[in-house]
């Protein structure tokens, strides 16, 4: 019985020689190349170089090394059929039974902050895709390893059976499939970029298994976290989990948007955030202070809330959080004493994210079923807005403070959407209505006493005076608003009409 022959190229040399000193104790020939080939030397691994298979020299720098016949057809041979048998035997190639290839580094080179578009270009593996996506086309002959994760499985089942199943054979199979599509997704995603297209007529994208979830939005749905590939420091893909329970769906969904918000401020600040809306926001001249203003905006529907902040919670803040049930905090990092007080709640998750770091802006999916939507991130600012104020009386500097608080919430909050703040903390928001007035009515509602002499942030036009009246027999004082309807001067009337300072921005900010 002939030996049988394995083809080794790796790039993640994790285990490898381990591996390959197994094979050899199983009866199979090593053929390999270059560095994987001189460590399995180093380390007394009888091995057979590719140029002696192929009888021509790895050339180009090794660009070419295993794209020959003679390596493909003992790949793409199907043992059944006479005929390739008799081909391989009349060309002398030896069939390949096992392959273990990885991939150039692609995605460590272009994580890289000096990597040139050159460096990104070397790194493209095109030698190690074909074996890996020739052996998985025959995985029925052809045993195919890309994760050094499945060394032990099929050292396993050769010891037990000398063969490897075909149901592991399928399985590591549609991996390679998975890997190689997943390669190719962030080289198209790189060089997309690099180019500057805005809209390829095909859309890839690849994300990593980050951790498997209990389940879905609802207990009946399963679910998964995936990151992308080279996902930015601070988002909360790349969040480092310091205490609690595992993370659920809804923890995942409510954490990226109380982080989202709490970008949006330069001054200590606390957001907290119930079912994706923020409840409460406060800013300060200290996280203490901060904190004690979210509570206050909202203290019922802060319980059970995810809360961020964008400085280090201190052992004052901490205590003040643990008085109340909360599922996260999320801050840039803990004082040790503030970890002493938090730790005491077992099941109170504490992330660290570095909220300095503004994410890149990205595609934002949605998925529909059929398709999928894809539209530009909304990180459009109060500071790039057209301010204009068309009212009669302008914002005193004490409303224009408190209106950038208001337009940097309400574009958080799902539409239609209305914010009511005082300057250092949201007093009041309306969230999800399918009318503007009933967003209004929320807002003024749960601000209370505390509307007379708020201001009013709305995601988008008026289309009739009816909120700004509203909103001047509530005591408001101030509105910010995007403007562009056909009825804009009924709502400057109106406003005129209360004395309310009216400011637009020309920018709506929808939320769906």
């Amino acid at each position: 019985m002939s030996k049988k022959r394995a083809l080794v190229s790796v790039s993640n040399k994790e285990g490898i020689v381990e591996f390959v000193q197994a094979l050899v104790e199983q009866g199979f020939e090593v053929v390999s190349t270059g560095g994987t080939k001189k460590a399995l030397q180093d380390a007394d691994v009888p091995v057979i170089g590719i140029s002696e298979v192929t009888n021509f020299p790895e050339i180009l720098d090794g660009r070419v090394k295993t794209l020959h016949p003679n390596i493909h057809s003992g790949l793409l041979a199907m043992r059944e059929r006479a005929e390739h048998q008799e081909q391989l035997s009349e060309h002398n190639i030896t069939p390949i039974d096992l392959v273990v290839v990885n991939l150039y580094p692609f995605k460590e080179t272009i994580a890289k902050p000096n990597c040139t578009f050159e460096d990104a270009i070397e790194n493209i593996d095109i030698g190690g895709p074909s074996m890996l996506r020739a052996a998985a086309k025959n995985h029925n002959h052809v045993t195919v390893v890309v994760d050094p994760v499945d060394y032990a499985t099929v050292l396993t089942e050769l010891k037990d059976s000398q063969d490897v199943s075909i149901e592991t054979k399928r399985r590591l199979a549609a991996k390679v499939f998975r890997h190689t599509a997943a390669y190719d997704a962030l080289i198209a995603e790189y060089l997309t970029e690099a180019v500057e297209e805005t809209e390829p007529e095909t859309f890839t994208v690849t994300y990593e298994r980050k951790q498997g979830l209990r389940y879905g939005e609802n207990p009946h749905q399963q679910a998964t976290f995936y990151k992308k590939p080279l996902a930015d420091a601070g988002s909360i893909a790349s969040a480092t989990q310091l205490h609690g329970k595992e993370l659920s769906y809804n923890n995942i969904h409510d954490a990226d948007a109380a982080l989202a918000i709490v970008k949006e401020f330069t001054e200590p600040a606390v957001v907290a955030v119930k079912h994706m809306n923020p409840c409460g926001v406060g800013s300060g001249t200290t996280i203490e202070e901060a904190y004690g203003r979210a509570y206050e905006a909202d203290p019922v529907s802060i319980f059970g809330g995810i809360v961020a902040a964008n400085r280090e919670i201190d052992e004052a803040t901490a205590l003040k959080m643990k008085e109340i049930f909360l599922e996260i905090i999320i801050a840039p990092s803990f004082s040790q004493a503030a970890l002493d007080v938090l730790t005491t709640k077992k099941n109170l998750r504490l992330l660290t994210v570095d909220v300095t770091k503004q994410a890149k802006p990205e595609a934002m999916l949605t998925s529909i079923h059929g398709g999928l939507l894809v539209q530009d991130e909304d990180q459009f600012g109060f500071d790039e807005a057209t301010i204009s104020v068309p009212t009669k009386r302008e914002p005193t500097e004490e409303e224009w403070a408190a209106l950038k608080l208001a337009w940097k919430v309400v574009k958080h909050v799902k539409s239609n959407a209305i914010v009511l703040t005082n300057g250092q903390m949201t007093v009041g928001v309306g969230a999800g209505q399918m009318n503007r007035v009933g967003a209004a009515d929320i807002a003024i509602a749960q601000a209370n006493d505390r509307v007379q002499g708020s201001v009013m942030g709305s995601d988008a036009f008026f289309p009739m005076g009816d909120t700004v009246e509203l909103a001047g027999k509530a005591g408001i004082t101030a509105i910010i608003q995007p403007g562009g309807s056909i009825k804009d001067q009924d709502s400057i009337d109106m406003a005129d009409k209360y004395g309310i300072a009216m400011v637009m921005t020309g920018v709506r900010h929808f939320k769906h």
